[in-house]
């Protein structure tokens, strides 16, 4: 993940809000969101393959991966969490699209949500923390649909990743080794 950062577009949003009849300040905050709504879907789309994630008990270069994707979703969690723009930006986003809709205005762009999509997305972005919310739903899955494994092998294998975090802060030769921004120490205290 890039380092966490939201260009928001509220400014332009609410001058368009505010002078409806400008049709270029329209185009303008319409310019502006298009390109932010396709990043949130991408990121709720990889929300969603995050529930298909499966067997990291018997692959190591997955339980790696597994705790990549849970330093990145913290991350994002923690970018959304702090940055009502999101929300505002796809808000403002379904409400154009819907007046565009009505007004027979094609919405040109790749990054069209459709309205199914939409609101699937909405009550994504409207939990708190909406990757760790499908991350803990993968989870509880997996463990459900898999009863012929102990609960154990799952909850055994988040205590050793939690572990392998605190050894690595509390030794200093470990630590050092991670010291890059998208790497570091923040991957260890985020997992913990």
């Amino acid at each position: 993940m890039q380092k966490a950062s939201w260009r928001t577009c509220n400014h332009t949003e609410e001058l368009a809000i505010q002078h409806p009849a400008d049709e270029k300040l329209q185009e303008k905050a319409w310019g502006a969101v298009v390109p932010l709504v396709g990043k949130l879907k991408k990121f709720y789309e990889f929300s969603q393959r995050l529930g298909k994630l499966k067997h990291l008990e018997r692959e190591q270069a997955l339980a790696k991966q597994f705790a990549e994707i849970l330093h990145f979703t913290l991350r994002f969690d923690e970018l959304k969490m702090t940055n009502p723009a999101i929300q505002n930006d796809f808000s403002y986003y379904r409400r154009t699209l819907s007046r565009m809709r009505i007004n027979n205005v094609p919405a040109e762009g790749e990054n069209e949500v459709n309205n199914e999509l939409a609101n699937r997305m909405s009550l994504f972005y409207a939990e708190a923390t909406p990757m760790l919310k499908t991350l803990s739903d993968a989870t509880t899955k997996f463990v459900s649909e898999n009863k012929n494994l102990p609960i154990e092998n799952t909850t055994d294998c988040l205590s050793t990743m939690a572990s392998v975090c605190r050894v690595m802060l509390e030794t200093p030769e470990y630590r050092s080794r991670f010291t890059n921004e998208e790497t570091g120490n923040g991957g260890c205290h985020n997992t913990l």
